[in-house]
This record gives C-alpha cells, structure tokens and sequence, in this order.
C-alpha cells in the first residue's frame, strides 16, 4: 500500500493547487438541467489550463489541435479546435479520452490533473511511465456539447452556422460515441478524431465517461466507479477478436485499476451493467461504440485498410450533471478516483505488471447477475450458463 499512499498524498496536494487556479472562474455554460456547473471546467478554462501546463513542463508536454497538424478535419461542429496533450517518449502509445459526452465533465478535469502529476513529480514510478509510454490525452472530445452541456453534439449548417433541423423543426444531435460505424460518422468531430486515430495507432484506450447515481444492487451502498468493456467478456464478440487476446488484456486492465483503488475509502467499484433490479441486469456489447470501433479494428473510409485494433476499456464515475445537484457532492473525489485509475494502468502497462493478472478475477469484481447482453447488432443476448 505504499505506492497508493505516495499516490493519494500528491493527488491530495494537486488538487488542493487545481482548485485555487482552473476551477475558480467566474463565466460557465449555461446547463439544460437545475443543476449547478459553476465550477465545472469549460472550454476556455481547458485551454489555459493546458498551456500553463506545457509551459512548466520544460518541453516534457506537447499541446496542439489538429488544426495545428493540418488535418481536414480538425474543428467541432460549432467551429472550436480540438486538443491534444502528448507527453512521454515510450514505445508503447497509449489514448486516453475524456468528455465524449458533454454533460459528463470530470473526465476533463481528471485528465487535466493526470498531466499536473506527471510534469510535476519526478519519482521513479512517474519516469517509468513517461520512459516506457506516449501518452496522447484527449481532454475534451466533445467541446461544443460540453459547452451547452449536454449528452451529444449539434449537426451545424457549415455555410450558414445555424443548427441543422429535423423533419419536427428539432435540432439534429448527435452521441458521439454512436459515430464510429459504418454508415454513421454524421459529426466533423468524429471524422477528425477518427482519422487522427488511425496516425497514431494506439496500442491501449481508456476512455472516461459518467453514469447515474448507482447503489451496490445487494448492500444499497453507493457505488463511485464502474469498471466496464464495451464488448463484453464472455458475451457475443470480444472472445472472436484475436483469438480472445483483448478479451484476457482488457480484464486484467480492470482488474489492475479494481486491486489499486479497492483499499481507497471513498472509492466504492463494480463491473459496469445496465437494467435495475426490476428489469434484470445486462452488460453492453455494442460495435457502434468509440471503443469498440478501436477493438474492431473499423476501417471507415479506407482509413485503416490493414484494420489496425487495440485494447480498450472505459471507466463509469457515478453521479454526473444530469442527475442535478446531487451528482455532483462527491466531486473532488470523483475527480481523484479517475486520475489515480488511470495513473496505476499506466503504470502497470509501463511496468508490464498489468500482464501477470490472473484475467479469470474479473469476476471477482462485485456485479449482479446478469441475465444477458444488451446489443446494438444482434439485439438481446441470453447469457449461456
């Protein structure tokens, strides 16, 4: 427990200074809901953030748009440049977005603290990751969603700027992590984000989401962070990709982060599900997800004709802007649970410790039982026992 100790004491003292500079404003976007987002981190806060950040960093932490690298696609819908922090020198490639869904903000901000740890403490765990791993952090995926505060983004008419309406008069929105398949890919922002991904070719993805205010479906303990796949292990697909090698990395991915945060007090982990009690309790195999897209290996518009693919999983922190008020009590703490998630993968990738997990533990992370896999392919999947 020493490692975590080290971990919580400088996270502790990070976001003690992360709280008197970035989330200390005064203008923020207007929120759809009755919940209060007035120290969440905007867009423009973002931005200064992480050229103070490169700044410090002495070279260590690139900050650019893909503007900047001359992508044809390389702005929002609403016209906002989309950013990317590098740092680190490894072989290793590792992507790692945050805030695809723009009412879920603490992604943003985790990874805005992320790159605050690594430029800031020089300890050998810290090396070890830049030395073996090139981290490219997405900290705002979805910048104009974010900006309104809500789940998707808004299709806009290029030549007039005005929103783009449906056959109702209703603004046409998109879930951006909906986009990544064939026939989809409406937005800008995800042909942009989707070409700069097949340049890179990442060899691992995290990605950072929110759900509801959730309670252990046994103890009705509240739980802060769901650990999930979006391709589920055992289920319709993930056994069938490269022999079943992603369905054994990304369980011993979450299994790592469930051994490194489980001893926190304030964190509270299970294994993503959708469904209640009432309705029965799913897990998600979907291919029109982001992730899933990665671990597919999508070749959308003769982008990734060799089919390039990845391990990749996501974390759920519980409580986010939809739930008002009360998703928000917990938001240091939400912050820190994903910052320090993330920190220990990577060190476990960097390290290689993440591949001596014994994958089967999955299953030893808390979860109902499911009765089977909610689809966008092939419908409801029974489990088979």
């Amino acid at each position: 427990m020493k490692k975590a100790f080290i971990l919580l004491l400088s996270t502790c003292m990070l976001l003690s200074i992360f709280s008197s500079s970035v989330f200390a404003k005064q203008n923020h976007p207007s929120t759809e809901g009755n919940t209060n987002i007035s120290s969440i981190v905007t867009y423009d806060d973002m931005i200064k953030e992480l050229k103070a950040l490169e700044k410090r960093s002495k070279g260590e932490l690139e900050v650019f748009t893909l503007d900047d690298l001359g992508y044809e696609y390389s702005k929002s819908e609403q016209g906002r440049d989309l950013y990317v922090a590098k740092i680190g020198n490894g072989p290793e490639k590792v992507w790692i977005q945050s805030r695809i869904h723009g009412d879920e903000p603490y992604g943003t901000e985790a990874s805005l603290q992320l790159l605050q740890m690594y430029i800031s403490n020089q300890s050998t765990q810290y090396r070890k990751v830049l030395d073996e791993l090139t981290l490219y952090i997405i900290p705002m995926y979805n910048p104009d969603g974010s900006e309104m505060n809500i789940r998707q983004t808004v299709l806009m008419d290029q030549e007039t700027s005005e929103p783009l309406l449906n056959d109702r008069g209703n603004q046409i929105r998109i879930d951006l992590n909906r986009d990544w398949a064939e026939g989809a890919f409406a937005a800008v922002e995800s042909k942009a984000w989707y070409s700069y991904w097949t340049d890179i070719q990442p060899d691992y993805g995290i990605d950072i989401h929110h759900q509801g205010l959730k309670t252990d479906s046994e103890t009705g303990e509240a739980i802060t962070m769901s650990l999930g796949i979006s391709l589920a292990p055992g289920g319709p697909t993930l056994p069938n990709i490269k022999d079943g090698q992603y369905e054994d990395i990304t369980r011993q991915m979450q299994v790592y982060v469930f051994d490194a945060l489980k001893d926190y007090g304030f964190i509270n982990i299970d294994r993503y599900t959708t469904g209640n009690n009432r309705t029965g309790f799913t897990e998600i195999d979907i291919h029109g997800g982001v992730v899933s897209a990665m671990m597919l290996g999508l070749n959308y518009d003769g982008l990734n004709e060799a089919e390039h693919s990845h391990p990749a999983i996501f974390f759920e922190t519980s409580g986010n802007t939809r739930d008002g008020n009360l998703g928000q009590r917990a938001r240091g703490h939400n912050i820190r649970q994903n910052a320090l998630g993330i920190q220990e993968l990577l060190y476990g990738l960097a390290s290689e410790e993440v591949f001596g997990v014994d994958p089967e533990r999955w299953d030893e992370i808390p979860r109902p039982d499911i009765t089977g896999y909610n689809t966008d392919h092939s419908g409801f999947v029974p489990v088979a026992y």
